[in-house]
């Protein structure tokens, strides 16, 4: 009997599976240097702990997007790691803050299948669940997956798309117990712009650039455990390393710092495409459009959903060619929604 792991392939998967996604993972302020390292990570709530107690919360909170990376590359084994491309995602919500010192697993159930028309892949749609220590769900939400078929012969499966929320409303997204932005430094943060000076259909230019490095790339996806072929085998992807979306979504939300360096907490991702590939090389830049308004029930804070598109190269506010395709220099549009300071 084999002993080794050789991932799933497109035919091992069935409707209403359950995958228990093994080792969970402790996290401790070393993820938090690691983040902030690798990418130019600076919202003062994910910065200090003194910020972040002055706005109702015990101490910081490790990043989002570090605790989505730590829930995603669980799943990946189970997942992804005969994947050709992660697609896209829908319905997350942050449903509690991941503090230094909680202990996070993941767990997904199989909610989609179609293959395709080549019949050597197909897609398959998960819903993944983060849970803490204390089996409370951290984080929750949908993603689609491009996985091959070890036998291009197996039957298909019956198609199943489900029915996904192309938008979560104000009232799905969670405000962390006790946060409160009554009191909110704007000196500390970085910048004086508040929640009434957005409007809705604004676009924003952040104006810097990082060229991804293939060491850096290499490092953050070992750090959120991330065992996909295609990012680390050259023989899987021989036109150069694939740098993992992951990896693209952190850069730009850091990049977006400058212009919105009061969007302090990720709550809610509406939508998310990779809509290019990211290689060794590649600069990234950033921009951002204010999609919808909406205010909370909690002292101080508002509700900002936002586009945020990276590209490598290119005019800033250009995404989709007159057929309705990305660019071919759009790495990423990821719609969400935001908490900061009315």
């Amino acid at each position: 009997m084999a002993k080794t792991n050789p991932g799933r392939f497109f035919e091992d998967y069935s409707i209403g599976q359950v995958l228990h996604h093994a080792v969970p993972r402790t996290v401790t302020d070393g993820e938090r240097a690691l983040y902030h390292a690798l990418y130019p990570a600076r919202h003062a709530l994910y910065s200090s702990d003194e910020f972040a107690r002055n706005c109702g919360l015990p101490k910081s909170p490790i990043d989002d997007l570090a605790a989505f990376h730590v829930v995603f590359g669980k799943t990946v084994p189970d997942i992804s790691l005969n994947a050709v491309a992660n697609l896209g995602y829908a319905e997350g919500r942050w449903l509690k803050p991941v503090y230094p010192g909680d202990t996070l697993r993941s767990e997904s159930e199989v909610i989609g299948l179609k293959q395709n028309s080549n019949g050597k892949t197909g897609v398959v749609w998960v819903r993944t669940r983060g849970l803490n220590q204390r089996d409370e769900v951290v984080i929750e939400y949908v993603r689609w997956v491009m996985v091959r078929k070890a036998n291009p012969d197996a039957a298909a499966p019956e198609t199943v798309l489900p029915d996904l929320k192309k938008v979560l409303e104000p009232g799905d997204l969670v405000v962390p117990q006790g946060l409160d932005f009554s009191a909110y430094s704007f000196s500390q943060s970085g910048e004086a712009h508040r929640w009434g000076d957005y409007q809705i259909g604004e676009t924003i230019d952040h104006v810097d650039g990082v060229t991804v490095e293939e060491a850096e790339h290499m490092l953050a996806t070992r750090l959120w455990q991330n065992t996909a072929k295609v990012h680390f085998d050259l023989t899987f992807r021989p036109e150069g390393r694939l740098i993992y979306g992951g990896h693209v979504i952190s850069m730009a939300r850091a990049l977006s710092f400058n212009g919105l360096a009061n969007a302090q907490m990720i709550v809610g991702l509406n939508g998310g495409a990779h809509a290019n590939p990211c290689f060794a090389g590649d600069t990234i830049k950033a921009w951002s459009e204010v999609l919808d308004k909406a205010e909370t029930d909690v002292p101080g804070v508002g509700a900002v959903r936002l586009r945020l598109v990276a590209t490598k190269g290119g005019e800033p506010f250009e995404l989709k060619n007159t057929e309705g395709r990305y660019m071919s220099n759009v790495l990423l549009d990821l719609d969400y929604w935001a908490l900061m300071p009315v």
